[in-house]
């Protein structure tokens, strides 16, 4: 089994989702971060609030949707009647977003989660200490923390034991919670899973190995491979096992009510499953997304031409001869690859900053370019030491003095 290769390895968006919840994206300088949805509008969820702009992270819940932007502000919009979409004062700080049933989460640079919304059995009470959590997933009454020791936290609703994390609880890399289910995946590359399996949602199929991502639906379930395969099992009563073809050359998934989002490396996003609503009908021209995102009946994606770049504060925008392309996977417990697209060669460097941007890193990478070349950061600053999960800076800076830089954030 080749299951211990690191998850972090490879180039992928690490998307966490129930009915969508999603990563922190990225975004170029200028008017990308852009947010596009389509489906169900019974709610207006897919109806963005302006400004449509500066958005790094999109998430659906069911009949709602939450975009998280560059500024670490939440706005949601849609269904609202359990208040899913009033967002606790101080709305900021946050770094990711996730949406459940009828509740709301969001993980803070703190490393605490706030949750909101309908809380009939608990979903909203994050058991103490709340502190040390680098992930998070809601399902339909119960919600999902990951710590940054790898352990999973489940509290909520647990009428089918999709609270009940199976042992050893440990070496968690992300996670995804279904209606009444739950899924992690570990470092090794495998996924586990919990709670209700009538559909056979808990029935992750052979070989598990070789997953770098997982998402999940109200009773399907997907995980993406290393090699760009994404496989599903669970109910297919609309088709959520009909993957168009070629499946191939994916970066992240998304799960929904009865229907499946997918990401492509080349930034097109396809859909499949129940389509009562046109959930899977992308709109045209169907390309330039950065990130994905399936709510109830509902399905959202995230343009960008330079996917994946934040810029630091104070930092100029770039020019077009230096763009980073994408960072994957991202969050991630270890190695990550940054995407690069020179217009010329250049001599490069790579800088680490801290969230408050303070160089504690720089390596030479030598001469690149042009055209597209990668650059593997293995989560260690100056020394070598392993560097505390957190939220981190890559700037990339040419001999002409052009940087472009991206937000990364360390889970371990």
């Amino acid at each position: 089994m080749r299951g211990s290769r690191s998850v972090g390895a490879f180039l992928s968006l690490v998307a966490l989702a129930l009915w969508g919840a999603a990563a922190p994206g990225w975004q170029g300088a200028g008017d990308e971060g852009t947010i596009v949805a389509w489906g169900s509008n019974a709610s207006f969820q897919c109806d963005v609030p302006e400004p449509n702009e500066g958005f790094i992270a999109v998430a659906g819940g069911r009949g709602y949707s939450l975009g998280l932007r560059s500024d670490s502000t939440v706005v949601a919009w849609g269904s609202n009647a359990y208040g899913q979409c009033d967002v606790p004062e101080p709305n900021e700080g946050f770094i990711a977003v996730a949406g459940g049933h009828y509740h709301s989460l969001g993980l803070r640079s703190d490393s605490t989660i706030v949750a909101w919304g309908r809380s009939s059995s608990g979903q909203c009470t994050v058991p103490a200490p709340n502190a040390g959590f680098v992930a998070v997933a809601g399902g339909a009454g119960h919600s999902l923390g990951l710590k940054r020791n790898g352990t999973v936290v489940a509290w909520g609703s647990n009428g089918n034991g999709q609270c009940e994390v199976p042992p050893p609880n440990g070496d968690f890399v992300a996670l995804a919670a279904g209606a009444y289910y739950s899924l992690g995946l570990k470092r090794d590359g495998t996924i586990a899973a919990w709670g209700a399996n009538g559909y056979g949602q808990c029935d992750v199929p052979a070989p598990n190995e070789d997953f770098v991502a997982v998402a999940a639906g109200h009773y399907h379930g997907l995980g993406l491979r290393r090699d760009g395969v994404v496989v599903v099992w669970g109910n297919n009563n609309y088709g959520q096992w009909n993957i168009p073809a070629p499946n191939a050359g994916f970066a992240a998934v998304a799960g929904g009510a009865a229907h499946s989002v997918g990401l492509k490396r080349d930034g097109t996003i396809v859909a499949w499953g129940w389509n009562n609503h046109g959930q899977c009908e992308v709109p045209a021209p169907g390309s330039g997304f950065a990130a994905a995102a399936a709510g109830g009946w509902h399905s959202l994606g995230l343009t960008g031409a330079s996917a994946s770049a934040v810029p630091e504060p104070g930092r100029p925008a770039g020019s077009a001869r230096l763009a980073v392309v994408s960072l994957a996977p991202n969050p991630s417990p270890r190695s990550t690859v940054l995407s690069l697209e020179l217009a010329e060669s250049s001599p490069l460097i790579l800088e680490v900053l801290d969230a408050g941007g303070r160089r504690i890193a720089a390596r030479q990478l030598g001469r690149m370019g042009p055209g597209i070349g990668h650059v593997v950061w293995d989560g260690r600053g100056e020394g070598g030491g392993d560097l505390e999960c957190g939220v981190y800076y890559l700037r990339v800076r040419d001999s002409a003095g052009r940087s472009e830089a991206v937000r990364a954030v360390l889970i371990r």
